[in-house]
């Protein structure tokens, strides 16, 4: 691995759980769902929505360490929605597509927290519990500090990179954190379309 975000390959443990836990998609109406889904069915599951720069990928941690727990993972990306309505009718019908029918625990990060929230709010008969993660409870605030964000589909990817390591401090990491950046800031190009749901009012 390369040092914060200097186009490191994926780490050695990414690549044995891609080997083990197949991505999977499917078509709900309009929307495409990616998912990962792993560990036993018949325990309620942990569905976990990544921040605006990830993806599913990016719980694999996550994934294996609680699926060898016992614990069912389920880690999603989320497709383009434009407001809360949408992401909620299309947040339950993933689920019953899945044949989810009791309540499930969800971990969100960022927008993933905020849309856990949302869904939570209107579904609560849903969801047994939350886990949150540098979240939010609206996104006008938000929307307004990035004026930007229309454009984020046309920059270039090493700009898009080059802002999200702005947060971080220079100088040395441990090599855990340095490799756990790089694969987070490797995805944000696939992710530029989930800007869309910081509109929501």
């Amino acid at each position: 691995m390369t040092g914060l975000g200097g186009g490191a390959a994926a780490p050695g443990d990414y690549v044995y759980f891609k080997s083990v836990v197949p991505l999977h998609k499917i078509s709900i109406g309009s929307k495409l769902w990616r998912y990962y889904d792993f560990g036993p069915k018949a325990v309620p599951p942990l569905i976990c929505i990544p921040g605006i720069a990830g993806t599913a990928d990016v719980y694999y941690k996550q994934i294996m360490s609680l699926s060898m727990k016992g614990y069912r993972v389920i880690s999603i990306d989320v497709p383009q929605v434009w407001n809360h309505h949408e992401w909620i009718h299309s947040f339950e019908k993933f689920l019953d597509s899945m044949n989810i029918h009791h309540q499930v625990h969800i971990c969100g990060t960022s927008l993933g927290g905020f849309l856990a929230q949302i869904f939570a709010q209107y579904r609560p008969r849903r969801v047994k519990s939350l886990v949150l993660s540098n979240t939010f409870l609206e996104t006008h605030k938000f929307a307004a500090a990035m004026p930007w964000s229309p454009l984020v589909s046309w920059t270039p990817s090493f700009l898009l990179k080059r802002y999200l390591l702005t947060g971080i401090r220079d100088g040395p990491h441990e090599p855990f954190i340095a490799d756990s950046v790089d694969f987070v800031v490797g995805q944000v190009v696939s992710r530029s379309n989930t800007y869309a749901c910081y509109k929501y009012k």
